[in-house]
């Protein structure tokens, strides 16, 4: 199959290589990155290119202004789109946006998933990512043969285009929030006294084990906090959170608080390139106490 993708960042170089291995014919538009060297794919002028060689349009853009400006802007995927293509965005945007540019990629003749994913640029390289899909189920059908080559769990959420970006936000309040408690817990603990490696073993084998205390809680202790999922896009995606919360009319009190902490990250020089779980560096600086050496 012909396959236009565009975002080759992080996440989107491995999962359009993961096309490519298994026999598609990959197109691609130059953004901010460069095409990576193992990647075999045809490189073109635009996205509106990209577009006409394509059966089927994958896009994995940081924001909601990104993937705007490539569907609906000057020579965008819209100017190239035809009766029958599907464009399938796996970005983490906003889902009023998407209902918007599902609307007008529509009336082109043309079906439209929004398709997030979970599970960072280590599920993007197994090609295990949780997939959460919105938009109408003959079309999740179609794309569910591609979807296979990048995910595991792989879940139409719902009919209505939103649907998919809806569960990403949910899913990324969760994983905040599970953080921010790993963050609090360590600091607690070790200036308690108690060696923070101590107690995240200990309580690995209780109710409160997770994989955020698995994988982040060792990351806070040993100070790694080189980027796997980055400060910068998890407080990106709690802006949407809260953002669809005050037009809904929900309350989101504690996704306020991590959001609020990860703006303190982000405004430390560097910080907001820095691994989510270095949030704790944020609870650290308002308990005067740093993990890594248990000084005050």
């Amino acid at each position: 199959m012909k396959i236009g993708f565009i975002g080759l960042g992080v996440m989107g170089a491995p999962m359009a290589r993961h096309l490519a291995d298994a026999g598609h014919e990959i197109a691609t538009v130059l953004n901010r990155s460069p095409l990576p060297k193992d990647l075999n794919a045809s490189v073109v002028a635009s996205a509106a290119e990209v577009a006409r060689m394509s059966e089927i349009v994958v896009t994995m853009l940081p924001d909601t202004p990104d993937v705007e400006r490539v569907l609906l802007g000057r020579d965008g995927v819209l100017d190239g789109l035809a009766a029958g293509k599907l464009v399938i965005d796996m970005s983490s945007i906003s889902p009023i946006a998407t209902a918007d540019f599902a609307a007008q990629i529509r009336q082109a003749g043309a079906g439209y998933l929004d398709a997030p994913v979970s599970g960072g640029e280590v599920g993007a390289k197994a090609a295990s990512l949780t997939i959460m899909v919105g938009g109408p189920a003959a079309e999740f059908e179609r794309a569910l043969p591609i979807l296979e080559k990048l995910g595991k769990n792989i879940t139409l959420i719902g009919e209505k285009n939103g649907a998919g970006q809806t569960c990403k936000i949910a899913n990324q309040i969760i994983v905040a929030l599970n953080i921010e408690a790993v963050a609090e817990a360590l600091v607690f603990a070790s200036k308690a006294g108690c060696d923070p490696a101590r107690v995240r073993s200990a309580l690995m084998g209780g109710f409160a084990s997770s994989r955020v205390l698995e994988v982040h809680g060792e990351r806070m202790i040993a100070r790694t906090f080189a980027p796997g999922f980055r400060i910068r896009l998890h407080r990106k995606d709690l802006n949407l959170a809260l953002e669809s919360a005050r037009a809904l009319g929900v309350a989101l009190p504690n996704t306020a608080a991590a959001q609020q902490l990860m703006n303190a990250c982000s405004a430390r020089a560097g910080g907001a390139e820095a691994d989510h779980s270095s949030l704790v560096q944020a609870l650290e600086i308002l308990s005067a106490h740093e993990l890594s050496t248990g000084k005050e």
